[in-house]
């Protein structure tokens, strides 16, 4: 049976449907940027043969809902496999840690992956909205099972600081530390792929 990861992508959060709006209208679009395929379209070609990667489109990525990617989200449980990895990146980690800090996902899971997670939005300049994390988040690294998170310490979306709040509260996280990936956007990402088949050689092993 090949290894199940399901990729959750990430998004932005609004108060308002009037910030919203103002964001779209002072967005600068980065046209030749926009063309490239990041790493997370490319899991499956790196990945081979041995994986099913599941990369679900969250509704409406650019003015996200919790509840609606909740929904979403819970559609794709009855297709999962005991032993699957989640895999989040930036709002998608945060939607992970959270839905698993508030309910049982059913199936038993692997390994969690969180790439720059924003932990709380105090001190930022942008809201995470109805995506904050509660204050009990035992079910999450009851459940998640081997929990890494990988953030760089120049991201300029997601503080670095945001990671040791992680590891502050559950201290068996494995924190990867960056210095030079910035938001994780790029193309690339070797890292995770060498431990995504880390995880799969050590079940199968």
């Amino acid at each position: 049976m090949k290894q199940q990861l399901i990729v959750i992508h990430g998004g932005d959060t609004f108060d308002s449907y009037e910030e919203y709006l103002e964001s779209l209208k002072s967005f600068e679009l980065d046209f030749e940027r926009s063309k490239v395929k990041k790493w997370k379209k490319t899991l499956s070609e790196k990945l081979g043969n041995d994986f099913d990667v599941i990369s679900p489109e969250m509704p409406n990525e650019l003015n996200a809902k919790y509840l609606e990617w909740r929904i979403w989200f819970e559609k794709y449980i009855p297709h999962l496999n005991d032993g699957v990895i989640l895999l989040g990146h930036s709002l998608g980690a945060i939607f992970i840690a959270k839905f698993l800090s508030e309910n049982v996902l059913l199936k038993k899971i692997h390994a969690t992956l969180l790439v720059a997670p924003p932990f709380d939005d105090i001190g930022h300049d942008y809201s995470l909205s109805d995506f904050t994390l509660p204050e009990d988040m035992s079910k999450f690294e009851q459940q998640a099972g081997k929990i890494t998170i990988y953030h760089s310490k120049d991201d300029s979306v997601v503080p670095y600081a945001d990671a040791k709040k992680y590891k502050k509260k559950i201290p068996s996280i494995e924190l990867k530390t960056f210095s030079d990936q910035g938001h994780f956007s790029q193309e690339k990402f070797p890292e995770i792929i060498k431990d995504i088949q880390a995880l799969f050689t050590a079940v199968t092993s």
